[in-house]
């Protein structure tokens, strides 16, 4: 399986050159059938890393491109009256896949935008009372336009805290961007892939990182950060359920890195794409502003074996 990983992320790395951390962040969000945001202008690649993963994988993939009318039940579906059997049946959305990416996910109205928060934690749907199952392999990554451009609304902290990593896709250096105005958009390459995994391969993974060994020293190391981000007024602290996230985190990292135990370094890699969208202030932050206080966090706690 080790074979399978290396020519995964091999593959990304060339065929998305300067995103290998995007990568890697959003194939642990992948294997975790967890969620991940990713927030940047347009015309950085967002789409494309979501199309490579749906090539990549073979997962089933949906697209849902948020506007501004667009209903909840344009999303979870929506129940319609059968005249023959005179029953209500039950037509599903495009929430129902295992792969979806939610496009400009802040351009949504607030009602629309809530839609999700049942699907993105139970994996789970309610539409009329009846409660339906999502696929059992079910990864949302949504997309959304920086904080404050015309046409967005925030997104309430209740979703934001059902995101795993939040992350941006940067900018090229200057020998990368050069590759990609010779070999033109990415975008229009991504159906000439082959598949590089399935899903699987992607449950075996799975079930490795959850062997992961996390030390009670480290687990010790995690409380203290957790602390940290609660002593100050002007800002909510991460909740519980982050905490458990930043160790879910650590151990795909540590996994990723080879070994089958966690160590500090893990946790403060992943901190700041765990921690910067879920520390809540009445200042709205950039999510390069966001890293920068997660960095100061981790300053502050020093790993201390006890």
């Amino acid at each position: 399986m080790i074979n399978e990983l290396n020519h995964f992320l091999t593959t990304g790395d060339t065929f998305l050159p300067g995103n290998g951390l995007q990568i890697r962040l959003s194939l642990l969000a992948l294997i975790l059938n967890r969620n991940i945001l990713i927030e940047d202008v347009p015309g950085m690649g967002k789409t494309t890393l979501v199309k490579f993963f749906a090539r990549a994988t073979g997962l089933q993939f949906n697209r849902i491109q948020f506007t501004s009318d667009l209903l909840p039940s344009d999303v979870l579906g929506i129940s319609l009256f059968n005249k023959e059997s005179e029953k209500f049946v039950f037509r599903p959305g495009p929430i129902f896949a295992e792969l979806i990416l939610a496009d400009e996910l802040n351009r949504g109205s607030p009602k629309t935008q809530s839609a999700l928060l049942q699907a993105m934690e139970e994996k789970i749907v309610t539409v009329d009372g009846e409660t339906f199952n999502l696929p059992r392999r079910f990864c949302l990554i949504a997309t959304q336009n920086p904080r404050g451009q015309h046409g967005t609304y925030p997104l309430p902290e209740s979703q934001l805290d059902r995101f795993l990593f939040k992350v941006s896709m940067g900018h090229l250096n200057r020998e990368e961007e050069i590759s990609l105005l010779a070999s033109g958009s990415r975008l229009s390459q991504v159906e000439n892939l082959n598949q590089l995994t399935d899903r699987n391969f992607l449950e075996k993974w799975q079930q490795e990182i959850i062997k992961v060994e996390t030390s009670s020293m480290l687990l010790g190391y995690v409380a203290d950060l957790l602390a940290e981000t609660r002593k100050y007024e002007s800002q909510a602290g991460l909740s519980p359920r982050a905490g458990l996230d930043l160790i879910e985190a650590s151990k795909g990292w540590a996994w990723l890195s080879g070994r089958n135990f966690t160590i500090p370094d893990d946790v403060q890699k992943v901190f700041p794409f765990v921690a910067g969208h879920r520390i809540f202030s009445h200042q709205s932050l950039s999510i390069s502003q966001e890293h920068s206080r997660s960095t100061e966090i981790l300053k502050k706690v020093p790993f201390i074996k006890k």
